[in-house]
């Protein structure tokens, strides 16, 4: 109370008689003055409440913010430990309740992604070994047709092949390692896995409709019948894979290493190869109608019985003649994806070429 008295009633008195230097003025006048120093006051001091108000505001805004970011992160950890416990369950339906949760974990919290995508692959390696084990799997040698599509026989691998197809597109780890896998007539139609590792992993008659595997390695890797249509394979390492009988039509090829790859009866028309290697790689009796191979190595590279159009590009000065190509008539517009049997009845063809 002093201190505003002073403030509100002698102070602006002295300021006024400061400012007039012995000088007289009417009465009212200077009580004029008085009161305008006064208002002056009043104006500063209720700033400096309202600025201390607000200062007070923020402050307690960021501690309940703080709060509440605790709160939050203790309550996705919480559900992120429910949904681990959930995939050790005997259920299938229990083990897709906690594969879906990590999911939607991921997708809610950016810090928990890359945790759940290693979580999903560690779970389909685990699951799904290659060769495959218990006596629930079907066999290594079990023809192809006779083996029921990932998403039959074993529905919650498919929900995590597909969880972490969706979020490998925004992961920030360069690697994720799917090597050894079991992944036969696994459904991965628009999934993205570039830079993943696939190295010896079995994935005949999977369906690969426009997949990103950008720089993915696929090192003796088993797709024999795979669908990888309209896929992008840009830089990806095929050595010794197994594409026989595989579908690339109108697939990214360029600057993709396929050393020693067996393409036997493989579908490469309309693929863009341009700048891929195969060198010393097997394409006898593939279609190679429309497809894009210049400046593509090709050195010993068989080609007996493989087929060509006048839309097939070579590497400049290759005689694909000599090598034992077949010159035919191109086949036109490909046809619809939707004209296609689904993946669940589709049948994959027999070989021509031997083992």
């Amino acid at each position: 109370m002093v201190v505003l008295g002073t403030v509100f009633f002698v102070l602006p008195g002295l300021v006024v008689d400061h400012d007039l230097a012995g000088r007289s003025v009417a009465p009212q006048d200077r009580l004029k003055a008085v009161n305008d120093v006064r208002t002056t006051l009043l104006q500063v001091i209720g700033g400096l409440v309202l600025l201390f108000g607000a200062y007070v505001t923020w402050g307690q805004l960021r501690v309940n913010q703080d709060g509440l970011r605790a709160t939050q992160e203790g309550y996705v950890t919480d559900r992120f430990s429910r949904a681990v416990d959930q995939l050790g369950s005997d259920k299938p339906d229990v083990r897709i309740g906690g594969l879906h949760a990590l999911w939607r974990i991921a997708e809610q919290s950016a810090r928990d992604r890359e945790a759940v995508i290693s979580i999903q692959a560690a779970y389909l390696r685990t699951h799904l070994p290659w060769p495959p084990v218990g006596p629930e799997a079907p066999a290594p040698d079990m023809p192809i047709n006779d083996v029921a599509p990932l998403e039959t026989r074993t529905p919650d691998a498919q929900v995590a092949l597909t969880a972490l197809g969706v979020l490998c597109r925004t992961r920030e780890e360069s690697w994720v390692n799917l090597s050894v896998s079991d992944l036969r007539r696994a459904d991965c139609d628009g999934l993205w896995f570039p830079e993943v590792n696939f190295d010896r992993a079995c994935m005949e008659a999977a369906r690969f409709y426009r997949v990103n595997l950008t720089q993915a390695s696929l090192v003796s890797v088993n797709l024999r019948h795979a669908d990888l249509t309209t896929s992008v394979l840009r830089r990806a390492r095929c050595v010794l894979a197994d594409l026989r009988g595989a579908k690339l039509v109108e697939t990214d090829l360029r600057d993709a290493d396929f050393t020693e790859a067996d393409l036997r009866e493989a579908n490469l028309r309309k693929a863009d190869a341009h700048g891929a290697v195969f060198h010393r790689a097997d394409l006898r009796l593939a279609d190679l109608r429309g497809t894009d191979l210049s400046a593509a190595d090709l050195g010993e590279a068989r080609l007996t019985g493989a087929l060509a159009s006048e839309h097939t590009r070579w590497p400049a000065g290759f005689d694909h003649a000599t090598a034992g190509t077949v010159h035919t008539a191109d086949p036109g517009p490909e046809p619809s994806p939707l004209l296609q049997p689904p993946g669940v009845t589709w049948q994959a063809p027999s070989l021509r070429s031997l083992p």
